[in-house]
């Protein structure tokens, strides 16, 4: 178990990454707030609820949003890419919280990293799959 206890308080680590975001979630015992890079997760997310309302999914899944901090350290991509992080570790965090969790959690699919990113640029084309125009003459 990775918990690490602070003041009496254990706090639990979950990693998630999505695209090119990378989370660090902390849960810790509190009244439910999130905060992502010591702003507060309405602050961050530009107030947009369909972000803050994805990261706090696993949470309401089990029914414990009221219960836990979510404290996020998170860095590159935008912001879709940083919330589905966040979710991710947020997921992996509950799973250390205890692992009966883990069930519920990957029937619902919280606990699959998306691997979908950024298609490389091939030589001879504009982009990844974006040719040049075609001349038959």
């Amino acid at each position: 178990m990775n918990a690490t206890a602070t003041q009496d308080r254990p706090i639990y680590w979950g990693t998630g990454r999505r695209k090119a975001s990378i989370a660090r979630v902390r849960l810790v015992p509190g009244s439910g707030k999130v905060v992502v890079n010591n702003r507060s997760g309405e602050d961050y997310f530009n107030r947009i609820p369909g972000y803050l309302a994805v990261l706090k999914s696993p949470l309401e899944t089990l029914g414990l949003e009221s219960e836990y901090d979510i404290l996020v350290n998170a860095h590159g991509g935008g912001l879709t890419g940083q919330a589905d992080a966040v979710k991710l570790g947020v997921a992996r965090a509950l799973c250390e919280l205890d692992p009966d969790n883990r069930q519920p959690l990957k029937i619902e699919g919280y606990l699959t990293r998306d691997p979908r990113c950024k298609e490389r640029k091939k030589y001879g084309l504009h982009k990844a799959r974006k040719a040049p125009q075609f001349s038959k003459r």
